[in-house]
């Protein structure tokens, strides 16, 4: 590799690693805030919720890698031109092979990174996710130690612990159940706790009442000294995880098992997923041509030209959300799957012609004049709104 091809490599690899850092931050921070009823709803350990929030990570790796690659090949090359160095480059009589060489090795390396992580680790990280979270949401003994609060243990099935007492016991329960058809049970007892019984989680009340109410509005009460309320069903849901085809590891989607209710369900969204983990890894070589099309050419700060690094977001953008469309039709209509394939090759072809020819993808020149006057008229009115505002507020207008 030449030394001008290790300086763009080294430029483009530090804004990428740094465009994907600050991406990364922020698709993963509205990804937990998502997660954060573990913490206030199922009381667990602000170390669960932080091992559920790493586990998503690589659901979100292969997404952010191609846009952060973009934004980072955008901006090295409109900052290499701003500061002439294309122009040097040209007129020294470098091709732009010499320009894209080290992007397009910048971007195979990240293809290799998403395609490992969306086949390797992310189908892993997933079924975890899933385990912890029905672990939290089946852990009775977390939703009870908050004192004073209800809890909905179920559809219709609520619970309230008063205070904890010594011994692991438990004072003033309140358990309210609607769950029966006709009928409203209303359990209250003085005190409690947490037993085993022949391998089963039993809720032991001690000294209440029961008050059953009808569909009639006939109440009836029943004293008891010893009461066994069972909560094994609902604390067993740690052992009944259901997985989506998004939780599947790539070798089982290409096997599945027959006997999948889940898969006779639906077979067209494993097919999707697969052809999708198949084709996504593609993204970030597609983004990398389509910022070297757009910002690859040395040009004169004088031509009317809409900021690169918009420019390349923008049509990127666009190419995504083809991809995202075509993916979530593609397990109800077979022909998408192969759109699922085409969107990126045909992105690819589009952007290496304009390479090849030496032509800059951009907006048409008219696109960018109506844009600029728009965004001159706007800056004015916005001045005039400000000079209005400050005359108001000093007193000095109407």
């Amino acid at each position: 590799m030449k030394v001008v091809e290790r300086y763009i490599m080294r430029r483009a690899l530090t804004m990428f690693l740094a465009a994907l850092v600050w991406t990364l931050a922020i698709v993963w921070t509205t990804q937990v805030l998502a997660k954060i009823d573990l913490v206030t709803d199922n009381g667990q350990s602000a170390l669960t919720f932080f091992e559920v929030a790493a586990l998503i990570i690589p659901s979100i790796i292969p997404i952010v890698v191609p846009f952060a690659l973009v934004v980072a090949v955008a901006q090295t090359l409109s900052v290499m031109n701003t500061d002439s160095e294309l122009a040097v480059l040209s007129a020294a009589g470098a091709s732009r092979w010499t320009i894209a060489r080290p992007i397009l090795l910048l971007a195979i390396a990240a293809c290799a990174f998403s395609f490992i992580v969306d086949n390797g680790i992310d189908p892993y990280a997933r079924q975890k996710n899933r385990q912890l979270v029905a672990a939290s949401r089946a852990d009775l003994l977390s939703l009870i130690i908050q004192e004073g609060t209800f809890r909905k243990i179920d559809e219709g099935l609520y619970l309230q612990i008063g205070e904890r007492l010594p011994g692991n016991r438990l004072g003033g329960i309140f358990v309210a159940d609607s769950r029966e058809e006709g009928a409203s049970l209303t359990y209250y007892a003085k005190s409690g706790s947490i037993v085993e019984q022949k391998g089963e989680k039993v809720l032991m009340m001690n000294d209440g009442v029961i008050n059953r109410k009808s569909v009639t509005g006939d109440l009836s009460v029943i004293r008891f000294t010893s009461y066994a309320f069972d909560m094994s069903a609902f604390m067993s849901a740690a052992n009944d995880i259901t997985l989506l085809p998004k939780d599947r590891t790539t070798q089982y989607l290409l096997n599945p098992n027959p006997n999948d209710k889940m898969f006779q369900r639906d077979p067209g969204s494993y097919r999707a997923e697969l052809n999708q983990r198949f084709a996504e890894w593609s993204y970030s070589l597609v983004f990398a041509l389509i910022a070297l099309a757009v910002a690859g050419d040395a040009r004169s700060h004088r031509e009317a030209r809409i900021n690169p690094l918009i420019t390349a977001i923008s049509i990127a953008l666009f190419v995504r959300w083809l991809g995202f469309f075509a993916a979530g039709k593609a397990d109800k209509v077979w022909y998408f799957t192969y759109l699922l394939y085409g969107i990126p090759l045909i992105a690819s072809i589009v952007s290496i012609w304009f390479i090849v020819s030496s032509r800059s993808m951009e907006l048409p020149a008219a696109w960018a004049d109506w844009l600029t006057n728009l965004a001159g008229r706007a800056s004015s009115n916005w001045a005039a709104l400000k000079l209005w505002f400050v005359r108001r507020t000093s007193g000095q207008g109407a």
